[in-house]
């Protein structure tokens, strides 16, 4: 049962520490980061008296304090927990305390949670931190307003989950991108002010902002404090950092997010209730990979993540696109069974007048004039195969030229004013209407159930600009993400073993809320490895890898127009879960070969690469990169070695292998599955020749602290080195 806690509240776990005073009006946070240890009364009270800052000149007549819930009325000049007005009033929300409880988990961690009223506003809110075994720490909050609550409804403005920062974090990294770029890193030092990085598309978008981390200056992968937040919500989001001159208490800065709220998007009469997206929030001693293992650990240890072997998947996009004929795709479909494939997936163009993505969306009904018996006969083939069958589809969105948008032009979203321009050709559904929802979820429940589907590939195509609802205009942007929730929830619900991905022109729906009900994400459309290489690279930066898709393309890569190894290709699609992306049928029998080989190995790794720990080194020349992951034991460990340029310096110099034990002993070979990369010199590296023969036995201080002169490699090659530890 919740206990009274005492007067100071400490959540530990995983060597991280999130420590709160319950002071009145509202508890103070005291401290977020390393773990401080078991402390005595004696220690918690140094640790409140060091907690009270100095009082400035020209300031307020008393030192401010960084409370769980910041306003003005705490001296907080900053962005404020929460904003908005009753009709215009109760504009200066003066929250106080009325209850808390803490809970203590035997494994590390616990729950704090906090209730505060708002008399003004008549607003209850109630907080909730819950610190992970791995050290996450989840924050959300429920605003509600009393059924006796003035009649007037409250129009909530924002509300954000913040926590304080030390001096010392100065440095700040996020994400931009675009279509086939997604999760590019920028960085910049923070300064006075708010770096915010507001995200109003109606999902996160390719240029999600995706983890805000702050950090010591140079803080990289392996090295640096760090400290960084996810908001865990498919719409529009807010991330922040605020710095003040006079600090924020004893602290220097601000960082947190929440959802971007649409003028009069929530409004809470008496008895209604919002409740915030997660804030998931992550500290690290050891650099971007420490924050990667807490997410990585965080996400592993939910009952619904994946436990089984991640199938490997064929998806007919690139190798078929709208030219769907079934003899083709059966042939397709033995290629893929021969080379090692376990999942078949159908893309877009079975249904009705789908011939180009400028019709058919909303009709989810097989087109007969493309298949006149069904899907079932090429389902039937893919499973007599060993295979399983899964589709496309893209639930949330409607073209002009479709038998739906003809019928209920009222289901579609935009202004009573009239429909802005096509995206993509296409137009959002309003989901927040119970008739679409109820048309969207018989259609999918007739879909998995007529064909047994095993997978669904569910994508989202256009962005949601002028989401409102006509008449009155009303936003429902929130609305739509709650409903996209629901909907696939009971999708789920009806078929308990169905996978489903989620995909939004490639990676532009990647975020920890839409992974509460989905199984992976499709990370880009991109294949080419060169870009692969960094995409994927910064999506294990919050998901471990068996939620990744990950394909091995063409040769000729179909969004660049990039050509590139197989070798590459096949070496970069391995870390996450694998699948191909071609034409199988055109391929020569060396290609199949390479690619069986390929499949096999991918079988072999994938329970080191599924369960392990990604590593990734820091490295001066952005041209080359090293990764791996190795296992939580230490005993195995897979690193790609990769180039996708060329650099200046001739030689890579020793590189140490991240994630090893100076003190032990290893062997390592490469793997010549997949064939040699070419290389860029005369001879290699002596140890490499070993290692290409057979096992080479070298102690961890070589390995893991003076490090291996590293081959030189082309542009666009990758070298697979695999090292198991000497017990």
């Amino acid at each position: 049962m919740p206990a009274t806690p005492a007067r100071i509240v400490s959540l530990r776990a995983a060597g991280t520490c999130f420590a709160v005073e319950l002071t009145e009006p509202v508890p103070r946070i005291l401290h977020w980061g390393a773990d401080l240890g078991e402390l005595s009364p004696v220690d918690l009270t140094a640790l409140s008296l060091t907690a009270e800052a100095a009082t400035l000149n020209n300031s307020l007549d008393v030192p401010r304090r960084f409370t769980l819930w910041p306003t003005e009325a705490d001296g907080w000049s900053g962005t404020p927990a929460h904003h908005g007005h009753l009709g215009g009033t109760a504009t200066a929300p003066r929250p106080a305390m009325t209850e808390a409880t803490h809970r203590a988990d035997p494994a590390g961690g616990g729950e704090l949670r906090v209730r505060l009223a708002e008399p003004a506003s008549g607003l209850d809110i109630t907080l909730t931190y819950t610190l992970d075994a791995q050290g996450i720490l989840t924050a959300d909050a429920v605003i509600s307003r009393g059924e006796s609550a003035d009649p007037t409804p409250y129009d909530l403005a924002g509300a954000l989950t913040l926590l304080p920062l030390p001096r010392r974090a100065t440095e700040v990294l996020d994400f931009t991108g675009k279509w086939s770029r997604e999760r590019s890193p920028q960085r910049r030092p923070l300064s006075h002010g708010v770096h915010s990085r507001d995200v109003r598309r109606g999902k996160p978008g390719a240029d999600s902002p995706y983890l805000l981390a702050v950090g010591v200056p140079g803080f990289g992968y392996r090295t640096g404090e760090v400290w960084a937040t996810h908001v865990a919500w498919s719409g529009d989001q807010r991330y922040l950092v605020e710095q003040l001159p006079e600090g924020a208490g004893v602290h220097a800065s601000a960082l947190g997010g929440g959802e971007l709220l649409r003028a009069g998007e929530i409004r809470l009469a008496p008895g209604d209730t919002y409740r915030t997206p997660r804030c998931h929030f992550a500290w690290s001693a050891d650099g971007l990979d420490g924050i990667a293992d807490r997410f990585h650990g965080h996400l592993r240890a939910r009952p619904q993540h994946p436990r089984g072997p991640r199938p490997l998947v064929l998806n007919s996009w690139e190798a078929v696109y709208f030219d769907h004929d079934l003899g083709r795709l059966l042939a397709l479909a033995d290629r893929a069974a021969a080379v090692g494939v376990e999942r078949f997936v159908l893309d877009d163009g079975w249904f009705s007048g789908r011939r180009a993505d400028t019709a058919g969306l909303g009709d989810w009904l097989v087109d007969p004039a493309v298949w006149p018996d069904g899907l079932g006969p090429l389902a039937d083939h893919v499973r007599a195969l060993g295979m399983d069958f899964g589709l496309w589809v893209e639930p949330e969105m409607v073209n002009p030229d479709s038998q739906l948008a003809r019928t209920h032009p009222d289901w579609i979203l935009g202004p009573a004013a009239g429909l802005g321009p096509t995206a993509r050709h296409q137009y959002v559904l309003d989901l927040s209407r119970p008739d679409v929802f109820a048309y969207l979820l018989k259609s999918l429940d007739a879909l998995v159930g007529s064909y047994d589907l095993a997978y669904l590939k569910w994508d989202h195509n256009r962005e949601l600009h002028e989401a409102v609802h006509a008449p009155g205009d009303r936003p429902v942007a929130h609305a739509q993400v709650e409903a996209l929730y629901r909907l696939l929830d009971a999708v789920k619900q009806r078929h308990p073993g169905l996978e489903i991905e989620s995909c939004a022109s490639g990676g532009g729906r990647v975020d920890l809320g839409v992974l509460l009900r989905t199984d992976r994400v499709w990370a880009s459309d991109c294949n080419d490895p060169v870009e692969r290489q960094a995409i994927q690279s910064w999506t294990v930066q919050l998901l471990p890898p068996e939620l990744v898709g990950s394909h091995v393309g063409a040769e000729r890569n179909h969004t660049t127009g990039r050509v590139t190894s197989d070798t590459f290709r096949t070496a970069t699609a391995l870390f996450g879960h694998a699948g191909i992306e071609q034409d199988l049928t055109e391929c020569s029998e060396a290609e199949l070969a390479r690619l069986t080989a390929w499949s096999a190995l991918y079988r072999e790794l994938r329970p080191l690469l599924h369960t392990g720990r990604t590593v990734r080194a820091d490295l001066e020349d952005e041209a080359r990169l090293l990764h791996g992951v190795v296992a939580h034991d230490g005993s195995r460990a897979l690193y790609c070695w990769a180039r996708v340029s060329t650099s200046a310096e001739g030689q890579s110099g020793r590189t140490p292998l991240p994630g090893l034990r100076p003190d032990a002993r290893y062997r390592l070979r490469v793997r010549t599955d997949l064939g040699l990369p070419s290389f860029q010199q005369a001879a290699p590296p002596p140890w490499l020749t070993a290692a290409v023969e057979g096992w080479l036995t070298l102690p961890g201080a070589v390995l893991a602290t003076a490090g291996l002169p590293m081959p030189n490699l082309n542009p666009g090659q990758a070298l697979l080195i695999e090292v198991h530890r000497q017990d």
